[in-house]
């Protein structure tokens, strides 16, 4: 009987021992768990800045491009203008002094539609 409890207490010691390691496998595999997930979300921000960074960078080129187009559409519009205005500008006096002259140059004519009363 003394063999048969010596059994029994090895038995519950070996089981014992056995539920301590399932259970520090258990936290290694936690802790296991939660460094992966942290190394998973670090690469995860990593490349979300990688791809924020890329999408500026095409923002900037498209935004740049655009601006350029506008930069130039605006540089003709004001060459156009002083194209006009440098052309009236030696237009002016030209018909001013024809406008002049057809308004002072009064030559007096009797209608063809006159009739003269006698």
């Amino acid at each position: 009987m003394a063999s048969q409890s010596q059994g029994i207490q090895q038995l519950l010691q070996a089981e014992k021992r056995a539920a301590e390691k399932v259970a520090d496998a258990r936290k290694r595999k936690a802790r296991r768990l939660k460094q992966a997930k942290e190394e998973a979300q670090m690469e995860v921000e990593h490349y979300r800045r990688e791809r924020e960074q890329e999408f500026q960078t095409k923002q900037q080129a498209a935004m740049g491009s655009q601006g350029n187009v506008s930069a130039e559409v605006e540089q003709g519009t004001r060459r156009q203008v002083q194209d006009m205005q440098s052309a009236q500008q030696r237009s002016r006096e030209r018909v001013l002094a024809r406008l002049l002259a057809l308004v002072c140059d009064v030559r007096p004519q009797i209608h063809l539609n006159y009739r003269i009363a006698a």
